[in-house]
């Protein structure tokens, strides 16, 4: 009796992990070989907006980019790594300072997770006296975990003032978080940290430095579209057109 109540307690602890609906807090879905994305939401001034992170599960555990951005899915998250994969969250790298990405430091750090930033990441969040990564790094640097590879890299400013993106070159997988706008989006969202006009060089770094990515995860919306990363160059020209109009 014991061994069956154990049983149907793990059948209800997966369904509701991974029979995810579009309702979901917590939506994970296979992107390719051993990288997942999941998505979160949050109540931005009225409206719950999505934002997207990833997962890459290796020999030597799992390696997070980005935290949730709503902080009730910080262990539902772990849980739901531990039960489909069972193996633990080694690693989390946040791709900015901003809550959507570096919020989890604090819960994660105090969990034995190793977390990561760039300097200029560090240097934010501790002007904004909020939690820090345990792990500082340079703006770019090649990590191996386990069978894996990625290369984390600083283009410059652009959504934010600290962005950086993590490509893996085996793969062609380009996880640009906030850096790059979904190919749905109308526009460039959020600027109150943004330097557009750098934003453009750093666009073209990106796309020098990487070629022909296979998948392009965005922080928000849709991430199916790969044109992401070129919509992106588009709404940064379209807004500084319209800010030049505006001067003349």
């Amino acid at each position: 009796m014991r061994k069956l109540a154990s049983i149907i307690l793990f059948l209800v602890l997966v369904s509701n992990s991974f029979g995810q609906s579009k309702n979901s807090p917590l939506q994970i879905s296979h992107l390719t070989g051993d990288f997942y994305v999941y998505k979160t939401f949050h109540d931005y001034k009225g409206t719950m907006i999505s934002a997207n992170a990833m997962y890459l599960v290796t020999d030597k555990g799992v390696v997070l980019f980005d935290a949730p951005w709503d902080e009730a899915q910080f262990q539902p998250l772990l849980d739901s790594i531990k039960i489909k994969h069972n193996k633990e969250v080694v690693m989390l790298f946040a791709t900015h300072s901003h809550d959507d990405r570096a919020g989890g430091f604090d819960f994660y750090r105090k969990k034995g997770i190793k977390t990561y930033s760039i300097k200029l990441t560090d240097d934010i969040l501790k002007k904004e006296k909020k939690p820090r990564a345990e792990f500082i790094i340079p703006n770019d640097k090649t990590f191996t975990v386990g069978q894996h590879t990625f290369e984390v890299y600083y283009p410059g400013k652009g959504h934010a003032p600290d962005n950086i993106v993590v490509w893996f070159d085996k793969e062609k997988v380009l996880y640009g978080a906030c850096f790059i706008k979904s190919a749905d989006a109308q526009d460039l969202g959020y600027l109150g940290d943004a330097d557009v006009k750098e934003w453009k060089t750093s666009i073209k770094k990106v796309q020098t430095k990487f070629k022909s990515p296979k998948y392009i995860i965005p922080g928000h919306e849709d991430w199916i579209n790969i044109q992401s990363l070129n919509h992106t160059q588009k709404l940064v020209d379209e807004y500084l057109a319209q800010k030049s109009l505006g001067k003349k």
